[in-house]
């Protein structure tokens, strides 16, 4: 069983996602007396703007600032920059915006800072991904959220009670608060919502995913490109893609 010792270091990593929040404050709670908690964000700039408002208002409630760690290679911190620099959207490879502005940037900041252990945002119901992120990827990642039995749904009650407004991407229904128009999913019932809310964001991806010859949506198990979607197409109701973009991004279940 993971125990951090007094004055190591543990770094939470925030994604601007309720569970991710959620973990660094019972991180800070649990182990705030002994370590030095560094809460840590990766900013891509194709998410909301309004996470950085959720961002500064988790920032207070947790009492710690929160560190931007980037990829000096992509200053921008733009995934478009990232598809066109490498020709590659996502696909069997994964997607190279989270090589590249999360878990890049995630190894560049520890190189410089060396921290001890790690909090993600693994719930309650996610123990699974947790076994197989520990036995893939890293052992000491510290299991906050499973430990204390705190389900997603329960990381949204908190944030509530804590007078915390979550991101308003969950307010147009997308399952997370990663970027808008996310690579990694490929879902008929994602890109259209993305059409509906984001009509500028679906036309954006349309033209560089032709371009770069990447199709990125499922209809009836058959890959075709976005401007072959109709918006009459017909896919499952929107529930988790199990994706907080972050180092566990392609993580399943």
């Amino acid at each position: 069983m993971l125990s951090p010792s007094s004055g190591q270091m543990i770094a939470a990593w925030f994604s601007c996602g309720a569970a991710s929040a959620v973990a660094a404050k019972q991180t800070i709670e649990k182990y705030g007396s002994i370590c030095d908690i560094r809460v840590v964000y990766n900013p891509v700039i194709e998410e909301d703007p309004d996470n950085l408002r959720f961002l500064n208002d988790v920032q207070d409630w947790l009492g710690v600032k929160v560190e931007i760690a980037t990829n000096p290679k992509f200053p921008s911190c733009s995934a478009k920059e990232v598809w066109d620099k490498y020709k590659y959207m996502s696909g069997v490879a994964g997607a190279p915006c989270t090589l590249h502005l999360k878990k890049n940037a995630r190894v560049e900041w520890e190189k410089n800072n060396n921290p001890d252990y790690h909090v993600l945002g693994f719930t309650y119901e996610e123990k699974n991904r947790y076994d197989n992120f520990i036995l893939s990827e890293r052992e000491n990642v510290l299991p906050i959220l499973i430990d204390s039995r705190t389900s997603k749904a329960e990381c949204f009650a908190i944030l509530s009670d804590a007078g915390i407004k979550l991101p308003r991407i969950y307010d147009l229904g997308y399952p997370n608060a990663n970027c808008i128009g996310c690579v990694k999913a490929g879902s008929v019932s994602y890109w259209n919502l993305v059409r509906e809310k984001h009509p500028e964001v679906f036309k954006d991806r349309a033209e560089q995913s032709r371009r770069l010859g990447t199709k990125l949506v499922v209809r009836k198990g058959k890959r075709i490109f976005l401007d072959e979607l109709l918006a009459t197409d017909k896919g499952y109701r929107i529930k988790s893609m199990h994706i907080e973009c972050g180092i566990f991004c392609e993580e399943k279940r």
